[in-house]
């Protein structure tokens, strides 16, 4: 008889459908979980109730969450080998969340760094969601039995607030829970390339999909001209060499890392290839190579935006396979609390 073989682990990641995606977001992030699926069961979600904690255009948030999906199937998500779906599909995210803001501490939510820039920016409504949308977070992650979630560095103190909540909840009802943990404790995956593609007129701050300045990204919907132009006009400065060095030459080591990570070529053999030659060229080459990089992505988004009620069951399909999911966590959280069950 053929044993059941293990179950596999979970990866899990989600972005906003706010604002536009940028070549970052594809570079840094979906690029990197193309291959996951080999290996690992993969959940990738838009975060709606995340958004809300800033107020959204109803019609533009009903519709990124399309044009995302879209995207995220465009960039190589096969809905066949990747559970893809909106968060509020999933009913679990929002009932866990209330259960773990009884086991997360005030102390633990004060020290939130994103907390306190997003205040900054939105001093018109800091509101409860705002302040409390990490434990949403720990929600989402824990909910699936998560192994590993891709983080980048500014997610890394969300990441250590789950780990922190599923230890002590753990701790309080392991005996409840057979002595076994309620709440696998994740890690954090962070790639090695292309983790951080940074702005192009400020490339010491992160590509951002939601900034202000337009030709600060590339959005993955940009056509070749606007594209070309946006990187024409990046951020160097006068010293004039090609080479790699983040810190003294932040805005040319960005231009390199994108070029490497669309080009395939490695930042040294791209520092030789250049060697003597001016920014125009580093400019023209890595235009050239982001616009033959989204040329696939941009024609295969345009047939599925054309087909709505194709991504809509996918919607469907994945909201249900998350839930089976998710609904069992919920209901192990439940019995060990003492909930009656339904």
């Amino acid at each position: 008889m053929n044993a059941t073989p293990p179950p596999r682990p979970v990866v899990l990641s989600g972005i906003q459908p706010s604002g536009r995606l940028t070549i970052g977001n594809y570079l840094g992030a979906i690029k990197n979980w193309l291959p996951l699926h080999a290996q690992y069961d993969c959940y990738y979600m838009l975060v709606d109730l995340h958004a809300i904690t800033v107020r959204q255009d109803p019609k533009v948030l009903r519709e990124r969450c399309y044009e995302f999906m879209a995207l995220y199937i465009a960039c190589g998500l096969d809905p066949a080998q990747n559970v893809l779906f909106v968060q509020s599909h999933v009913a679990a995210h929002a009932r866990l969340s209330w259960v773990l803001n009884c086991y997360t501490q005030m102390g633990e939510l004060n020290r939130m760094t994103q907390f306190k820039d997003k205040s900054a920016k939105h001093v018109d409504n800091i509101n409860a969601g705002l302040f409390d949308y990490p434990v949403l977070m720990v929600a989402d992650i824990l909910l699936y039995d998560t192994a590993q979630v891709p983080v980048g560095d500014d997610q890394k103190q969300h990441l250590e607030l789950t780990r922190d909540v599923a230890i002590r909840f753990n701790n309080i009802y392991l005996e409840q829970n057979g002595g076994q943990p309620v709440f696998r404790v994740p890690e954090p995956m962070i790639p090695p390339v292309g983790a951080r593609i940074m702005g192009l007129q400020e490339p010491t701050a992160k590509m951002s999909k939601s900034d202000d300045a337009e030709t600060n990204a590339v959005y993955l919907l940009d056509p070749p001209d606007v594209i070309a132009r946006k990187i024409k006009r990046a951020v160097t400065d006068m010293d004039g060499s090609i080479r790699y060095a983040p810190v003294e030459k932040p805005g040319v080591s960005n231009l390199l890392s994108i070029l490497s990570a669309t080009g395939g070529e490695s930042i040294a053999a791209l520092e030789a290839r250049f060697a003597g030659q001016g920014y125009g060229a580093l400019k023209g080459a890595t235009a050239e190579a982001v616009v033959e990089c989204l040329k696939p992505v941009q024609a295969r988004y345009n047939e599925l935006r054309e087909d709505r009620a194709g991504l809509q069951r996918v919607l469907k399909d994945g909201a249900e396979r998350a839930a089976l999911r998710a609904d069992a966590t919920l209901k192990r959280v439940h019995d060990v609390l003492g909930f009656i069950p339904q």
